[in-house]
């Protein structure tokens, strides 16, 4: 086991006690890009249950606003996971994301499946490309985390149990994906965007990449093209190649705190009450 300043300190703690500082150093000092990457790719997976893509698509905040949207979604997770689920600031993204959502009828069980991909998407993201694997402590740790937040936003039936949740998340995914035409939509709209931040003569192969980065389930729902099993494999070892470079570099002694950068669409900074879109009422 490769060890940092993080995961000693990891080693050291309990994670039903201490989740929240836990998550904090293995997301945003030992894998800060990695987490955030696996929780981008995890939002994209939600996309392809059509109830989740059809409120979306009904909202057209992606087509939109896709940019905004993102940085909305990213500084509440980032609140909420640099500042703890009981921090002033905590409970007032919190706050914030519940009654964004409050203006939607949204099913317990999507609700809960969201959820389930915050919780196991880093782990398998981190498992594959990371320049080491998370400990049973910090996917336990996870899992705590979110657990504490789906309360929080009153999400009935948690399982107590992480096996038990990561079946759920297994098998909700295998009776809901499919292709709709509302999940092809919002996945343009997201691909686009994550296309968008990156030089234009790159962008074909950053398009292609995207594809590759998806497992079958996910392109079919889309109804993305599937990539050929060479540039897959050819990706999936670069990014491999990355995690195995990182174990020569020095260890990261400090977080990287996202909610210390700067957001595309709040230059000026921002104010947790106004994120998300102006109050109206849904579309019909």
């Amino acid at each position: 086991m490769l060890r940092s300043p993080a995961l000693k300190e990891i080693e050291s703690l309990d994670p039903l006690r201490d989740h929240q500082r836990m998550v904090f150093l293995t997301c945003r000092q030992d894998f800060p890009w990695d987490t955030t990457r696996a929780l981008e790719f995890a939002l994209f997976r939600t996309f392809c249950v059509p109830s989740v893509s059809a409120l979306l698509d009904r909202t057209k905040e992606f087509e939109r606003r896709s940019q905004k949207r993102y940085d909305d979604t990213d500084i509440i997770i980032s609140e909420i996971m640099e500042h703890g689920y009981d921090s002033e600031r905590g409970l007032r993204a919190i706050k914030r994301m519940n009654a964004l959502h409050g203006r939607f009828q949204i099913s317990n069980d999507d609700f809960l499946y969201v959820l389930s991909t915050f919780v196991f998407e880093p782990i398998r993201w981190v498992d594959r490309f990371g320049w080491r694997r998370m400990t049973e402590k910090e996917r336990l740790a996870l899992f705590h985390f979110w657990r504490q937040v789906g309360k929080r936003m009153n999400i009935r039936d948690i399982p107590e149990d992480s096996a038990v949740f990561e079946r759920f998340n297994i098998d909700y995914e295998r009776q809901h994906f499919r292709f709709t035409e509302t999940n092809h939509r919002v996945g343009l709209a997201t691909r686009n965007l994550f296309m968008s931040w990156f030089p234009s003569f790159t962008r074909p192969l950053v398009k292609q990449v995207i594809y590759a980065m998806m497992d079958e389930p996910l392109l079919e729902a889309f109804g993305f093209p599937k990539p050929s099993k060479f540039f897959r494999r050819l990706v999936e070892q670069g990014m491999r190649a990355r995690g195995r470079a990182l174990r020569l570099w020095p260890r990261r002694t400090r977080p990287l705190l996202r909610t210390e950068m700067k957001h595309p669409s709040y230059p000026g900074g921002y104010r947790i009450e106004t994120l998300g879109p102006a109050a109206e009422p849904p579309p019909s």
